[in-house]
């Protein structure tokens, strides 16, 4: 597997877990805001990790972390996560997933097999949107759809999460993100931050007052929402 990043500790990643967060390559998005630009662009031009060197530092962490991160880029595109994450809940770890969900089957697989323990899935935008937010004209919105509708059976515990950026979303976005994923029970709203990695620069993030005026927005369809990233 093509493991690029390894973050050995984090309070934030994993809901009330302690845990590390390994980084793959690559994405089938382009998002513009997007602030792992050289996973997403150029993943050859970063070192990785082999695999032996991950189990390596999780077999020492063993006790002292809960369990593992698995982002990127884009995990689902990563042929061997399966056989990976299996070795990863041998060593008694929680699995949790980032993913922008273009691959509902490899979630339905993952869940089925008992290799995840927990999903967060991106809705970069509204329906209507969407195309222009995840940096590809031509998106097929439908498999998006599917893992939505998947995860909210509670198979397993989930979140889903928007960045927001004063640019991209508008109020009207925030309305038909709230029909579509109604009555959630974990939402979050991230605030857009510049960074040097952005693949695209330039963007700003809304107030926290204007945040927050989305979160009432959602609330009305049952949302129970929560910002992120806000000073």
């Amino acid at each position: 597997m093509q493991i690029l990043g390894l973050n050995k500790t984090t309070l934030l990643d994993y809901p009330e877990h302690v845990a590390a967060t390994i980084f793959t390559g690559g994405c089938n998005f382009k998002c513009p805001f997007c602030h792992n630009g050289d996973l997403v662009l150029n993943p050859g031009s970063v070192t990785p990790y082999t695999e032996e060197e991950i189990f390596a530092f999780l077999r020492k962490r063993q006790g002292v972390i809960d369990g593992i991160c698995v982002t990127g880029g884009e995990p689902s595109l990563q042929k061997d996560l399966a056989r990976f994450l299996y070795f990863v809940k041998e060593l008694g770890y929680l699995v949790k997933l980032d993913t922008n969900g273009y691959k509902p089957d490899v979630i339905r697989l993952l869940q089925e097999a008992n290799l995840i323990d927990y999903v967060a899935m991106d809705i970069k935008s509204s329906k209507e949107h969407y195309q222009t937010v995840s940096g590809l004209p031509s998106l097929d919105i439908i498999p998006i759809e599917e893992s939505v509708s998947y995860l909210m059976e509670n198979h397993l515990p989930y979140e889903f999460r928007t960045t927001v950026v004063k640019e991209l979303h508008n109020e009207e976005d925030i309305y038909a993100i709230g029909e579509w994923i109604h009555d959630c029970p974990h939402y979050f709203l991230q605030s857009y931050k510049e960074t040097e990695n952005v693949i695209i620069g330039g963007f700003h993030a809304y107030k926290k007052e204007k945040l927050e005026q989305f979160i009432s927005i959602l609330n009305t369809y049952n949302i129970y929402t929560s910002l992120r990233g806000v000073d």
